[in-house]
């Protein structure tokens, strides 16, 4: 333990606490005397246990106001993070459709590529038909026009 000389309301206090904790010590004396001198300022010489029973109670109200805002804002911060959750779990549903509406399309593109590869060459096949029809028909009547 380690002990601690503070200064409260003008007088001198021997104080111990934990090692390491001395300058914790002095700046919670040191705010804790500012309190109370702005509180005899304000209120004029009241006494000084009334003093500090009121400025205990500024400083117990200051706290549970305090208190107040934190839970609130753990609670504002937790629907935050269930409204966060909420988003990621839509966002991984969405990407899982998305990548199953992808493949869907992916095979659809492939089955149309193959028709379409089945038709040029079903076009070239008849192309190649037709042609070779033609050089016969153009042959035959060349021969036909050279026989008369």
């Amino acid at each position: 333990m380690a002990n601690v000389n503070i200064k409260f309301n003008n007088k001198d206090y021997l104080l111990s606490c934990d090692d390491g904790q001395e300058e914790s010590l002095k700046q919670l004396t040191k705010f804790l005397d500012k309190k109370y001198s702005e509180l005899k300022d304000k209120l004029g010489n009241i006494g000084e246990n009334k003093l500090l029973l009121i400025t205990t109670i500024q400083l117990i109200d200051e706290y549970f106001d305090l208190k107040k805002k934190v839970s609130l804002q753990k609670t504002k911060l937790d629907d935050i993070s269930d409204k966060f959750k909420e988003i990621r779990s839509l966002a991984i549903d969405y990407k899982k459709n998305k990548d199953s509406e992808i493949r869907s399309l992916n095979l659809e593109l492939d089955k149309l590529k193959k028709t379409i590869e089945e038709n040029n060459s079903l076009y070239e096949t008849m192309l190649d038909k037709t042609t070779q029809s033609l050089e016969k028909i153009i042959s035959n009547t060349e021969l036909l026009s050279k026989i008369q």
